[in-house]
């Protein structure tokens, strides 16, 4: 049974084979894509073990306040679906909203590796973060999804999300996050 658990180095090889198989399938890769900034800052360096220390120790550092982060980015907490030493997906819950994030990108992000999707992961790791999220005093969250994205949809859906309105091709809905 998959885990939810903090980045930790010793899923390194098969994050760096689920990244591999994200640029094959180009799905998840775009500019602005958590995965691709990823591969921006720590690509050249994270197949080393150092390299990928030096990532999950970014990921940890992300969530406090004080973090270096570009001035358009909010602190924000890392979780992973690991089975056994798999990694299967991340999920992310931004902590507070500015601008862009209220409109488009909502408090929580995720994805799943393309050999491991279409088995409920994405559903799982949702229900496993509201927890957390509720801890951080985030209730309801907002989850957004591309229009045409009806993967994300059912999962999102599937988590009591309640459409609130489609702004252009994003989905925007609330999640209660308490009693999750």
């Amino acid at each position: 049974m998959p885990d939810l658990i903090e980045p930790h180095v010793r899923v390194r090889e098969s994050f760096l084979t689920a990244v591999e198989e994200s640029l094959v399938d180009g799905r998840m890769i775009n500019e602005d894509s958590m995965i691709a900034r990823w591969i921006r800052q720590y690509g050249d360096r994270w197949h080393t073990e150092a390299g990928f220390a030096e990532f999950v120790d970014h990921l940890h550092a992300d969530a406090t306040p004080d973090a270096p982060r570009p001035a358009t980015h909010v602190p924000q907490s890392t979780w992973w679906l690991v089975e056994g030493g798999v990694y299967l997906g991340r999920i992310s819950c931004r902590h507070v909203l500015n601008d862009w994030l209220l409109e488009y990108g909502g408090h929580v992000g995720y994805e799943v590796r393309p050999s491991a999707r279409r088995r409920g992961h994405a559903t799982a790791m949702l229900r496993g973060l509201l927890p957390h999220v509720h801890a951080l005093g985030i209730d309801p969250a907002l989850l957004t999804c591309d229009d045409t994205n009806i993967a994300s949809r059912k999962v999102i859906e599937a988590a009591g999300g309640v459409l609130e309105d489609v702004r252009g091709v994003k989905r925007r809905y609330w999640v209660p996050t308490s009693g999750m």
